[in-house]
């Protein structure tokens, strides 16, 4: 067999990546076991790994996640649940709910490859009941309460009749309820009253029914602020990825994050004052020095509200970005001295400086964003 040129891989495809997400295993372990240490050893923890893990690749994180002692995990929807479910990563037996309320077409797949059903309404519940039994089989629903989100889930005032409906049901089983703090970094105020509705809901039905069922609504927020919220199970999102879900918490939590954005420096070159960089010519060099190219731009998941506000680390070193962030690249101002070369590594954020917190604040959004943009042609790599 022929040997590949030098620099090429196996599959006879550039070795050298042009930008990489680099994802830590370790850290994404740590922070779990912060959370099981802080929520306790009884509390079931589910793993949020919708939006491909935030970007960081639901495979990967979903198997670590198992390793450490996870069995429940949240997607959006079917389309994920079953991308994880028959993925390879899952080698125990697990809990998969998918959140959103299904479309009709999409039961029997619920049913095919053993997922919980959301159920927010009575149509979906009488659908669901009527394609379980076609098939002989039962399906496992979970009910989403809206308590104030606003978002999906039935009202309190309803739910009742739904749990009633479910239980009649010969072909359903329920294995949990659920609801969703709107302002959950936070103990009192709307969260408590979300709380509160929502435990006189459980306890209502679970004295009726005879019977206790998981139930479950803290969030990442929930779980540094409002420890009687935890109830049976805890569902950790943003904290597993190494974030904070606000910048002022009750608890803090020493995560770390695990996803670093990492790019190629692809071309230097000097230029004289006056000059320009950029579209629109947003930066001009006041006096000689240096620009770096940057192969990486808001179609990797740079945005370009960053522009001309940020910074990037190469070499251990701190530069600021300057002009428009372009599609595929950005550029740094080196100054008018200095050790960086072509195919160096530039740290656009991480666990080395700035951080997702650093660029979402300046941009005006959250550490959530930042992440879950990190587009699918930045090459994630596992260490």
């Amino acid at each position: 067999m022929d040997e590949k040129e030098p620099g090429f891989s196996a599959r006879g495809i550039p070795a050298e990546n042009m930008t990489e997400a680099v994802v830590s295993i370790d850290n994404l372990a740590w922070n779990t076991r912060l959370i099981r240490d802080r929520v306790g050893e009884k509390t079931r923890i589910m793993g949020i790994v919708k939006a491909n893990a935030y970007g960081h690749n639901v495979h990967r994180v979903a198997e670590t996640l198992e390793r450490v002692g996870i069995k429940d995990f949240g997607v959006a929807n079917i389309h994920e649940a079953i991308e994880l479910k028959t993925g390879g990563a899952l080698k125990q037996p697990a809990t998969i709910l998918a959140f959103s309320s299904p479309l009709l077409s999409h039961i029997e797949f619920y049913l095919q490859y053993g997922i919980d059903m959301t159920v927010c309404d009575s149509p979906t519940l009488h659908a669901a009941e009527e394609i379980a039994a076609a098939h002989s089989k039962t399906l496992a629903v979970q009910l989403k309460v809206d308590t104030g989100m606003g978002r999906l889930g039935t009202p309190p005032s309803v739910a009742m009749e739904l749990l009633r409906q479910i239980d009649r049901s010969p072909h359903l089983e329920l294995k949990g309820i659920y609801t969703h703090f709107a302002d959950s970094t936070s103990a009192e105020g709307f969260t408590k009253i979300q709380l509160e509705a929502f435990k006189t809901l459980t306890a209502e039905y679970e004295h009726a029914s005879a019977r206790t069922v998981c139930k479950h609504t803290a969030n990442s927020g929930a779980i540094l602020s409002t420890p009687e919220s935890w109830l049976d199970m805890v569902r950790p999102g943003i904290l597993l990825y190494g974030y904070h879900p606000a910048k002022h918490t009750p608890f803090r939590l020493n995560v770390k994050p695990v996803m670093q954005f990492e790019a190629k420096v692809i071309f230097i070159k000097p230029v004289q004052a006056g000059t320009t960089i950029s579209y629109n010519r947003t930066w001009t060099a006041r006096e000689p020095r240096y620009i770096a190219t940057i192969a990486a731009g808001y179609a990797d998941g740079y945005a370009r509200s960053l522009s001309c506000r940020t910074t990037i680390t190469i070499n251990g070193n701190s530069y600021p970005q300057v002009g428009t962030v372009t599609m595929d690249q950005i550029m740094v101002d080196l100054g008018a001295v200095h050790d960086v070369k072509k195919g160096d590594t530039a740290i656009l954020f991480g666990w080395d400086k700035p951080s997702a917190d650093d660029l979402a604040e300046i941009s005006g959004t959250i550490s959530y964003e930042t992440l879950c943009s990190v587009s699918s042609r930045v090459k994630r790599i596992f260490i």
